[in-house]
């Protein structure tokens, strides 16, 4: 070979590396860069959700009993809203929340918490503020607030998982919010989990890919994948919650909730909005079975259907799943859609059925995040924790089933 050749090839050759090591090194900068903002994410959530705090009681919760409230009976615990309250309010109380005599101890000691005790946070200071200055706030704090309690106090707690909503963010609770939230996934998985799939199955191994009509079915489903979240909601309010309201109300079933607002129009507008992914990604799985498995199939004898169903499903089942865990994260992260469809700010009872009102996790962070005291901004930041350790086991769950899917493959 002439000597000019060889030198011009392994002078391209060392270019080829250089360029090989250049976009290395920018695909582990790009990896560098986002787990940087991931962790400067969750340092700034853990931030607010521990924090050092200044509260006074309007009553001393020493002054109600002889012993604190968590170890007195139930019956103990209604007699102080008896004593303290006025009957009227105590009307108001049963309107809202159901009969005092029904509750249990964990719910009247949130009550009396709530109307008697009354604390209040008088200041917050974020964890890493309250670390390195301490002896400086608490000084503050003392001449600001000379009767107020300091203390480390963790905005995520159990107490904060098991209370209901308030208007006192020392006081309020996620567990309406988280039930709402499981509910919702629950319906949006059941309607469009089977449709996605069986409309991907279609268009896949049925549809005619020269039909023109086939293609503009598949130009469309793409495209709605890319509709934001908004118009979705729009068409939940019109479809779900005022069109087929006699329904999504229980008003069909004998369960009337007044209106279409509820978790069955929630779900079922999530559904819509995660169709789309759904299908693209369920083709994209069957498209990935190679064709020589459905020629031997049918080479056999079998028809398309036991193809389908003996081998071409279960070889895209794991990359199926795999674009339900995306569709659920998104569900389970919007907010725009059920502000539309009618979730609650406030809302006091767990939801009984598909037919109650809701509020979800998402939309409690937002309505938390834009309210003008500081101290709502904590329990947005604790929030966020529950709703980001709900996703993770949901999709923790999802990733198990996968994996043994993959296995018996």
């Amino acid at each position: 070979m002439n000597r000019g050749v060889v030198l011009s090839e392994t002078s391209n050759l060392s270019v080829r590396h250089q360029w090989g090591k250049f976009f290395q090194g920018l695909f582990l900068f790009s990896t560098v860069i986002g787990l940087i903002v991931l962790g400067i994410l969750i340092l700034t959530v853990v931030d607010k959700t521990f924090t050092l705090v200044a509260v006074t009681n309007k009553v001393d919760p020493a002054t109600l009993a002889d012993r604190p409230l968590e170890e007195l009976s139930a019956e103990e615990l209604r007699q102080i809203l008896r004593d303290k309250l006025r009957p009227a309010r105590l009307r108001t109380i049963e309107r809202d929340m159901g009969p005092i005599a029904q509750m249990g101890e964990a719910d009247l000691t949130a009550l009396i918490m709530a109307e008697i005790v009354k604390p209040t946070t008088r200041a917050s200071y974020p964890l890493f503020q309250s670390l390195t200055r301490r002896a400086e706030i608490e000084a503050e704090i003392r001449k600001e607030y000379p009767d107020a309690q300091i203390y480390f106090k963790a905005w995520l707690s159990w107490d904060f998982l098991q209370r209901s909503m308030a208007t006192n963010p020392d006081l309020a609770g996620v567990r309406q919010a988280i039930k709402g939230s499981l509910l919702i996934i629950l319906i949006t998985i059941l309607f469009a989990f089977p449709i996605g799939v069986g409309a991907a199955i279609y268009l896949e191994e049925y549809a005619d890919k020269r039909n023109r009509i086939n293609r503009i079915l598949q130009t469309n489903i793409e495209n709605l994948a890319g509709v934001p979240s908004i118009i979705y909601g729009i068409l939940g309010l019109a479809v779900f919650v005022r069109a087929l309201a006699p329904i999504t109300s229980g008003a069909a079933f004998g369960m009337d909730a007044g209106s279409g607002r509820t978790i069955l129009s929630g779900g079922l507008t999530m559904a819509l909005l995660v169709l789309p992914i759904l299908i693209i990604s369920s083709q994209e799985a069957l498209r990935a079975v190679p064709n020589s498995l459905r020629e031997a199939s049918f080479a056999m004898g079998a028809t398309r259907w036991q193809t389908i169903w003996h081998h071409v499903l279960p070889y895209a089942l794991p990359g199926i799943l795999t674009g339900t865990i995306l569709a659920v994260s998104r569900a389970l992260g919007e907010t725009a859609p059920l502000i539309l469809v009618g979730a609650s700010s406030l809302i006091n009872k767990d939801p009984q059925s598909v037919f109650s009102f809701f509020t979800a996790l998402p939309f409690q962070i937002y309505n938390w995040t834009v309210r003008p005291q500081p101290e709502f901004r904590n329990i947005a930041a604790a929030a966020i924790l529950v709703l980001l350790a709900v996703l993770l086991s949901l999709n923790a769950t999802a990733i198990v089933l996968r994996n043994r899917l993959s296995k018996r493959l």
